[in-house]
């Protein structure tokens, strides 16, 4: 067993350095050319709070080998010579919290503030800003905390009488309890109705913060998951469908290439024009409007140049950047695929085991012990690959409803374009939802994941939580994420095999 516990803790260690490695080679690859040796502080931020939301979600499937560590030990004490999960968690949280609400949201207005002013000054504005948030959002908690900062459980109440210390047991179904025929108060499940009771104690506050952080994280999971479970495979299916049939002639290039010039000039005139006003101190519901039509527009362009690099490939190497291109389009079918399974596996399992009461089969659950049967950790690879699938199609919902829906501001990550203030913005994103994520899993493979610190956390001081309990009560999240995945199905089915119309000419709606 102690092996076992070491060899843990190694790959603990050596997938923690991944990580962090991984993450590194995201920034430098996805980061904007203007960010390059500079910005050092947001760049900090993006790498420890991405690895900080993997760890988080990989964390589930270590706390599940954690618990396999000390199984069959024939001692007592034994599972406290593995990885202290409980108080790992609590650090993940904690860390997860300040990343959110304080240092990202800093990082945010230090980038994005006036680079005319001083560092200083760029400092203080940040700060004054972050300060005044943290304290609008303590004065609402602790509202919030005196009012209903309680938890009702439901409890029964069950007695029984004292009797000498027999030489035999006589219990029978009929007979469950000590004192005679009849008596049946000591059993819960043939107590009469009003043995049931309402226990109600006030959480502790640090308790209290985590669960609503965790409510916000869930709103947004069922929102963008539940969008991301369907349009992340068949937004990789309906991407092959549209490709590139074939390569175009010079003269089509020439034509194409000169009406996105004419674009791309308006579009710079534009942002010019949007940018005086910005420092000209006019900027209104108007202007921001506006700025929201050019990065649309903006992002439309991108996607155009794109496709026509893609249809007429030049250089010396044009045959084999071409053939790369098609080979691209069907790893994207291939992968579009094998996710559409992925995803109709989520979906059947939340329906069977979550929504259905009693569950009709422990489905996934099954699979990952018979699997565990098999190799000792094959089982915990599969649930950390369905995991981390959820948090991808997170990812992908967030992207998809941002580009579409007005009031969410557009942070696209884009390949070697993408600026520190859209990737500080996802990572939030990403590190708010990554707890609903852990959450959501525990609940969904509650029976795999028994007996782990993480379902002990977020077990039942959550969803007895007063005027929360209700949403878990009545699967209201569940609900909201099979609904939308289905409303985005129907939406692929309908529109999403269909190219992109040429959006026009760029005009500003002033």
């Amino acid at each position: 067993m102690s092996d076992f516990n070491l060899a843990l803790v190694i790959v603990a260690i050596v997938v923690c350095v991944l990580v962090f490695l991984f993450n590194v080679y995201l920034l430098v690859n996805y980061q904007h050319p203007d960010d390059a040796n500079q910005a050092y502080f947001p760049k900090f931020v993006v790498v420890f709070g991405l690895s900080v939301a993997a760890i988080s979600i990989l964390m589930l499937p270590a706390d599940v080998a954690n618990r396999q560590a000390c199984r069959h030990a024939i001692y007592n004490g034994s599972c406290n010579l593995t990885l202290p999960m409980k108080d790992l968690w609590l650090a993940i949280y904690i860390v997860d919290a300040v990343l959110v609400f304080f240092i990202i949201p800093f990082a945010m207005f230090y980038y994005e503030g006036d680079q005319d002013k001083s560092v200083g000054k760029r400092i203080k504005s940040a700060l004054l800003w972050v300060v005044t948030t943290a304290i609008v959002c303590a004065l609402l908690l602790g509202i919030l905390y005196g009012l209903v900062g309680k938890v009702d459980f439901t409890v029964r109440h069950l007695s029984s009488t004292t009797t000498n210390f027999p030489s035999n047991w006589d219990f029978t179904n009929s007979q469950p309890c000590i004192g005679g025929a009849g008596a049946r108060a000591c059993s819960a499940y043939t107590a009469s109705a009003s043995s049931e009771k309402t226990w109600t104690m006030r959480t502790t506050f640090p308790e209290y913060v985590v669960a609503l952080a965790t409510i916000v994280g869930s709103v947004l999971f069922s929102i963008f998951g539940g969008v991301g479970i369907a349009c992340l495979p068949l937004g990789l299916i309906a991407s092959f469908i549209r490709r590139p049939k074939a390569v175009i002639t010079r003269s089509q290039y020439i034509k194409e290439a000169t009406e996105l010039g004419k674009k791309a000039k308006e579009l710079k005139k534009a942002a010019d024009a949007l940018h005086q006003e910005e420092r000209s101190g006019s900027k209104g519901r108007k202007w921001r409007k506006n700025v929201k039509a050019v990065e649309k527009e903006l992002l439309q362009l991108e996607e155009d140049v794109k496709l026509l690099e893609e249809m007429y490939p030049q250089g010396e190497k044009a045959e084999t950047s071409w053939a790369l291109t098609v080979l691209g389009y069907l790893a994207k079918l291939v992968l579009g695929v094998l996710g559409l399974i992925v995803s109709v596996a989520w979906v059947a399992h939340i329906v069977i085991y979550l929504l259905i009461d009693p569950p009709l089969s422990p489905f996934l659950n099954e699979v990952f012990i018979k699997l565990d049967d098999i190799w000792g950790l094959l089982g915990t690879a599969a649930f950390a690959f369905f995991c981390f699938y959820l948090l991808l199609a997170v990812i992908a919902g967030a992207m998809m409803l941002g580009l579409r829906l007005v009031f969410i501001t557009i942070h696209p990550m884009k390949w070697g374009a993408t600026l520190m203030n859209s990737f500080l913005f996802n990572v939030a994103l990403i590190l708010l939802c990554s707890i609903s994520v852990i959450q959501f899993c525990s609940t969904a493979f509650g029976y795999y994941a028994q007996a782990t610190a993480a379902q002990e956390i977020f077990g039942h001081t959550l969803q007895s939580l007063r005027g929360i309990k209700y949403l878990y009560k009545y699967n209201v999240f569940q609900i909201a994420f099979i609904v939308l995945a289905g409303l985005t199905f129907i939406y692929y089915i309908a529109f999403g095999w269909r190219r992109k119309k040429p959006s026009g000419k760029f005009q500003l709606s002033s």
